[in-house]
């Protein structure tokens, strides 16, 4: 299950290590909410959907963990700078819809596969959800669902990641070259 960090308590003098914060589950639906918050609020222009090369990877990434993206359609390669401290979680494919029936739908053809350095990773089937998040046209609902991946944090180091997927005339590839840092 994804695991997420808890949020220090209001008023918390110091916050603690990332090394020293306990994880908690991040809920398929949690995920699906701040994955379309990241990727629908961005700046116009700066979409880590449209991302090809990474620039925008790093941008208004949540508290926890590191967010990835597909593409809306054919191949990026990006090159990104990730914290040694934090899993990484994101679709091979994935679809917000306005109804249930239309995510369902998209699922039933969805395949997909997630690679690490050549590895392969278990990919988790999220069914149809209602969700709310945020995107620049204010908040959103909607049927959030898709094959996601969720990867335990990674040892400094260059790494690979690879998302592949499909949905009927959907086919999707984001390639990335991922430096793990240690952070202080």
């Amino acid at each position: 299950m994804f695991k997420h960090p808890t949020t220090p308590a209001p008023g918390a003098e110091e916050t603690p290590a990332a090394e020293q914060v306990q994880a908690q589950p991040l809920t398929p639906d949690k995920l699906q909410t701040l994955w379309w918050s990241w990727a629908s609020s961005a700046e116009p222009g700066q979409n880590p959907v449209d991302d090809t090369n990474g620039q925008y990877c790093g941008d208004s990434q949540p508290f926890g963990v590191w967010l990835v993206a597909g593409t809306h359609g054919g191949t990026a390669d990006r090159h990104c700078q990730v914290p040694s401290t934090l899993p990484i979680a994101g679709p091979a494919v994935n679809l917000v819809a306005p109804d249930a029936q239309s995510c369902a739908k998209f699922l039933a053809d969805a395949k997909g596969e997630a690679l690490v350095d050549d590895k392969p990773q278990q990919l988790q089937k999220i069914d149809p959800m209602k969700i709310t998040y945020d995107s620049e046209k204010g908040q959103q609902q909607g049927f959030g669902c898709g094959l996601w991946v969720d990867i335990q944090p990674l040892p400094p180091g260059e790494h690979t990641l690879t998302l592949r997927g499909s949905s009927g005339s959907l086919t999707t590839e984001a390639n990335y070259d991922l430096t793990v840092v240690r952070l202080p």
